[in-house]
């Protein structure tokens, strides 16, 4: 029988090495490599005679399965996120900052599954049972027949799972569970990919649904391996400022519906308040048009969605103007300014920009460059876009605009928030949403020249 190798890995970036080192090689984290065991991966020349497994049923593409039974919890916003309700035998990865909410929103989701008759436990390996109970009378949650405990060991925790059998466990969080067999600390990770196997391979097993929460590290993403994404059926973000009033549970991946959804929050003094109409409450503080303010008519998932975006340009007193992003991409942003002043004329150089959007939103579809090109040139040149226009549309490095999709949605969402008038691409099925007066563009230089007698 062949001998298994020790092998290393880095509790930083996960990467894993035959020899240990004080420094990785992958991201560069001094002390950070730790021994472990490798999986066994049996003997080296079993034959198939020797080691026969059973055979695997097939099928193909045109059997029917019946979709899996789902069950809303009626917070409208949850539901649409997880692609219209909990599915059971399902492993749900939730992430965020710290303090962010998470816990809030799952306890409040908790106490909804539970009135809807779904058996469900909440463990907590961050808090003492009391210090929840605490957080539930304060969100008037205290007579949901919710079953509480504060565990970290897994072992105890699978045990008691096995036990009674709840339809639902939610696990908080994901790294403070510790296994012992798995010779190092919790949070490491090996512990968090073990602790993740084992519950995602329990809730398969047993047909129990389960919601794991994550720590995200300070770029944004779920601390620990990727390999912990991959073992999940659906992986959420909750996004926002902790000074910001409004939250966004997005979905980046989803077995059992459409991915990048979002719904929207509101953080008040009773917990998590969903927001049914997120384009009114994103626009509610904008007030007389002013210049750098431009709504872009976006689509978040399936949802369109208004946004205000807001642009500054001020002369810089360094040698090396200043770039401010919040809620875009930088390099885009870089991007837009390159073709305005290549193919618009619009010189940037000198000048600080800062772009912000607005509510603590994060963007991340193409049609933004129009709205975002238009807030630039608005803030350059000291000219504000009257209050009742939207603009969307995706920029080629040419000047050229492109047309995007869903254009229809986006302008019935502004129509129905009393916007008149709204600036798109050529291109594309010719369209009428009554009420909206739609002003076509064929490059940026014209748009520029027709909006603002700039370039």
């Amino acid at each position: 029988m062949a001998k298994s190798k020790t092998q290393f890995t880095c509790t930083a970036c996960g990467n894993v090495t035959t020899k240990w080192a004080g420094r990785c090689e992958a991201c560069g984290e001094w002390n950070s490599i730790t021994e472990e065991a490798p999986l066994s991966a049996g003997p080296a020349n079993a034959s198939l005679g020797s080691a026969k497994g059973r055979r695997v049923a097939l099928t193909d593409l045109t059997t029917e399965e019946t979709p899996p039974p789902r069950t809303v919890c009626g917070v409208a916003e949850l539901d649409r996120v997880l692609g219209g309700g909990l599915v059971p035998a399902s492993a749900t990865l939730v992430g965020g900052d710290p303090g962010i909410g998470k816990s809030t929103l799952l306890l409040q989701a908790a106490a909804r599954f539970a009135r809807m008759g779904l058996k469900t436990l909440y463990v907590s390996g961050e808090e003492a049972s009391a210090q929840v109970r605490m957080r539930a009378q304060r969100l008037g949650l205290t007579k949901s027949p919710v079953m509480l405990a504060a565990e970290t060991n897994l072992r105890d925790i699978l045990t008691t799972l096995e036990a009674e059998r709840p339809q639902l466990a939610i696990i908080d969080s994901i790294q403070t569970m510790w296994s012992d067999t798995v010779g190092s600390a919790p949070g490491s990770v090996s512990q968090v990919r073990a602790a993740a196997h084992e519950l995602t391979a329990f809730a398969k097993r047993k047909g129990i649904a389960v919601i794991l929460v994550g720590h995200v590290t300070k770029t944004g993403e779920i601390a620990g391996p990727r390999v912990v994404e991959h073992m999940v059926d659906t992986v959420l973000y909750f996004e926002g400022e902790r000074g910001h009033q409004f939250r966004i549970l997005r979905a980046v991946k989803n077995r059992f519906g459409p991915a990048d959804e979002i719904g929207v929050f509101e953080m008040t003094g009773k917990g998590l308040a969903e927001v049914s109409n997120p384009s009114a409450l994103f626009l509610s503080d904008r007030g007389q048009p002013t210049p750098g303010s431009v709504v872009f008519a976006g689509i978040e998932g399936t949802r369109p969605v208004l946004i205000e975006l807001q642009a500054l340009v001020a002369p810089s007193p360094h040698s090396q103007p200043r770039r401010t992003v919040v809620g875009w991409d930088g390099g885009r942003l870089a991007m837009i300014l390159a073709v305005l002043e290549a193919r618009c004329g619009i010189p940037f150089a000198g000048l600080d920009v800062y772009l912000n959007v607005a509510g603590g939103m994060k963007i991340s579809e193409p049609a933004a460059d129009l709205a975002v090109a238009a807030a630039l040139v608005s803030a350059r040149e000291d000219a504000a876009l009257p209050a009742d226009t939207v603009v969307f549309g995706e920029i080629s490095l040419s000047g050229a605009l492109r047309a995007v999709g869903q254009t229809e949605n986006r302008l019935k969402e502004a129509q129905k928030l009393g916007f008149s008038s709204a600036i798109a691409p050529k291109g594309g099925k010719p369209l009428a949403v009554e009420g909206i007066t739609l002003n076509r563009m064929s490059d940026l230089a014209s748009f520029v020249g027709e909006t603002f007698g700039a370039g």
